[in-house]
């Protein structure tokens, strides 16, 4: 059997319950598009396999890929893409019925491989991903919160973001150093907020947490000044902690116009 590459930050699941809860949590049904990310040895993938018949997997380590294809026969008809998901376009693949999205994210590349597959939103019906705990209290965090930050805001302006369980190291050969969880994202199919130019948002947040000791006044002077931010209704001395996702909307849209 393959060993788990350090540099793919491999560490397979095989805890039986916590495949099960994710299995409950994307309830697959056949004729579904889905597509699972970094499937391993196949924990996921032959039960998905079972219950969806058909299904397409994006590895990297080219090693389990014949692997994967072999042991799926029994299962059903699995389709095993031997590519970066970091560099792949899910707007290659056969449109059809939008995307089911499932996986095991390595950790060392969760955060911007959520940015990457949010650029992909407009075809993807829901995310259902395994990521480090840390990571995943982050997205769903609210203003006011220690965990509240970028990727809090980002993600939950184009998506309805939802914990659903936590997963303990011991789940994982081998395993790792730190807890994790399953999260579930569902893309709005616009966003809540008007925002004006998203490059400016994205900015704007950015450059908010950067500085996030700062009050914004001083993390934003280089982009907006402090009257625009009361006019934005806006209190200058506040962190960007403290800011709804409404409230970085309306100074996107004060930069914007």
């Amino acid at each position: 059997m393959p060993q788990a590459r350090k540099r793919f930050g491999q560490h397979f699941l095989h805890d039986q319950s916590i495949i099960e809860s994710i299995l409950r949590a994307l309830d697959p049904q056949p004729g579904e598009n889905i597509i699972e990310i970094g499937p391993g040895r196949g924990a996921l993938t032959y039960p998905l396999l079972q219950r969806c018949e058909t299904l397409t997997a994006i590895e990297l380590d080219r090693d389990l890929v014949s692997i994967l294809k072999q042991q799926a026969s029994r299962f059903g008809k699995l389709e095993v893409i031997n590519a970066d998901i970091l560099e792949f376009e899910l707007s290659g693949l056969p449109q059809g019925e939008d995307f089911r999205l499932v996986g095991n994210l390595p950790y060392n590349i969760s955060t911007p491989l959520m940015f990457h597959l949010l650029e992909s939103a407009q075809n993807i019906r829901d995310m259902h991903f395994m990521v480090q705990k840390e990571v995943a209290l982050r997205i769903v965090a609210h203003p006011g919160e220690a965990n509240y930050g970028r990727l809090s805001v980002m993600l939950q302006y184009r998506c309805d973001c939802q914990y659903l369980l936590d997963v303990a190291p011991s789940c994982f050969k081998p395993p790792p150093k730190v807890d994790s969880a399953v999260i579930r994202l569902v893309p709005f199919s616009e966003p809540l907020r008007d925002v004006g130019d998203y490059t400016n948002f994205s900015r704007i947040v950015q450059s908010a947490f950067g500085q996030r000791r700062k009050t914004i006044a001083n993390s934003l002077k280089s982009i907006l000044d402090r009257e625009t931010i009361i006019a934005c209704e806006i209190d200058p001395g506040l962190r960007a902690e403290n800011l709804a996702i409404s409230d970085f909307a309306k100074l996107s849209r004060a930069f914007t116009a």
